[in-house]
């Protein structure tokens, strides 16, 4: 089966059922226990510095463990299962020392090892086909905020180097072969942007054309991202990628993600995800939510008709998504809305002007 038919197969199930993505990468990692050596494997014995602690340089060290934990995902019922390049950029390798060499084939072994899954299981069961969804992350830089609270024009990178580090890490994706990409975990919506004009020019440049989900994070009860932005803001800032989904990810719980998911559901004209934390962390930094109780706030957002695709961000483990699956099986998915022709801008807050 080609790429553009799993494409097509995936708009096709988005219409007939509410998906679900994968779990927590981070909590499952850190349950194997590994050590060093593990991270650096044969190829960087001699690199220097610590590499303990970059989970997506395992894509090439321990592509064991993460081919495994996609099965595991998928064996739990999800139908989309993200690549571990969460920081695979040459900005956010830069901690590692890493070289723009190896963050590529990060990400191309990271789309190889997600797409093999998938198509595994693909084959495996027809009626169920996988996605693989490569994850484009956030940085450790940002470009709408100051670095240095006594300038306010301060930056650590300008939009030039954060576009190319995104189209360098686009590209390796594509060639691995994804089935659609994953801006995630979006703190800073100008990063955002950088991000899909990469995707965009390099689909004018000849590339295949891939859906996009564009994921952001509000970051406390004030209902706004880590750059300012409401939700109805955050939505303006963006649509004009057309994605093929739109919605939150991380930070909160489902209890408190709730009504942001609610208004991003009134005034997105295209899918609607959400995948909370498995509830906020104790003061250990752990995550203590069960699986059923992350179960059941998801399952009452689709039966509240607010979501198209649902999954679990950090804590959640197969277990959680298990049971994400099974209470969202059978309910209808979101019904897009249309929504009246209107000039719509935002800076922090949305503006709308209805002709």
């Amino acid at each position: 089966m080609s790429r553009s038919d799993r494409i097509a197969l995936l708009h096709a199930a988005a219409k007939e059922r509410i998906l679900v993505l994968d779990g927590s990468w981070g909590v499952m990692i850190q349950r194997r226990g590994l050590d060093e050596a593990d991270f650096r494997g044969d190829r960087f014995t001699a690199h220097n510095g610590q590499m303990k602690g970059n989970n997506d340089i395992l894509c090439i060290t321990r592509p064991d463990v993460i081919a495994d934990l996609h099965h595991q995902y998928f064996a739990a019922g999800a139908d989309i299962s993200e690549t571990n390049t969460f920081s695979a950029t040459t900005i956010a390798q830069d901690d590692y020392h890493l070289d723009a060499q190896s963050v590529w084939d990060i990400n191309l072994e990271g789309a190889k090892l997600a797409r093999a899954a998938a198509d595994r299981w693909t084959e495996k069961e027809p009626h169920k086909p996988r996605f693989a969804a490569g994850s484009i992350g956030p940085l450790n830089k940002m470009l709408s905020m100051s670095s240095d609270v006594n300038d306010p024009g301060a930056r650590l990178v300008t939009f030039d180097q954060v576009y190319e580090a995104y189209r360098h890490q686009v590209k390796a994706l594509n060639e691995g072969g994804v089935h659609l990409y994953l801006i995630e975990t979006i703190t800073d919506t100008l990063n955002c942007k950088a991000a899909i004009k990469a995707i965009k020019d390099l689909e004018d440049e000849g590339m295949e054309p891939l859906p996009i989900w564009i994921s952001g994070t509000i970051t406390d009860r004030s209902g706004r991202t880590l750059s300012g932005q409401t939700a109805e803001a955050f939505w303006n800032s963006v649509r004009h990628a057309k994605p093929f989904a739109v919605g939150f990810n991380c930070a909160l719980g489902a209890d408190l993600m709730r009504p942001f998911i609610a208004e991003l559901s009134r005034v997105a004209d295209t899918l609607v995800a959400a995948y909370p934390n498995a509830g906020l962390p104790n003061a250990m930094g752990q995550y203590d939510e069960e699986p059923h109780e992350t179960a059941h706030f998801i399952e009452e957002w689709a039966r509240s008709g607010l979501v198209n695709i649902v999954g679990g961000c950090c804590g959640t483990t197969p277990e959680h998504i298990r049971h994400v699956a099974e209470e969202v099986a059978g309910v209808t998915p979101r019904a897009i809305p249309e929504r009246p022709v209107a000039l719509r801008l935002s800076g922090l807050e949305p503006f709308e002007m209805v002709a």
